[in-house]
């Protein structure tokens, strides 16, 4: 399995971890975008 396509911490030292996690799909990206309002938007 290739490793980009799962959920993984890396732990560095004092706290510090490098998380990867897999890359959104377009789908959910246009998804997330039409239900929220935009960020920044006049009210």
């Amino acid at each position: 399995m290739a490793t980009d396509k799962l959920y993984s911490a890396e732990y560095i030292g004092s706290g510090t971890f490098i998380i990867s996690k897999p890359t959104r799909k377009k789908r959910k990206l246009r998804q997330s975008r039409v239900k929220s309002p935009q960020r920044g938007a006049r009210k």
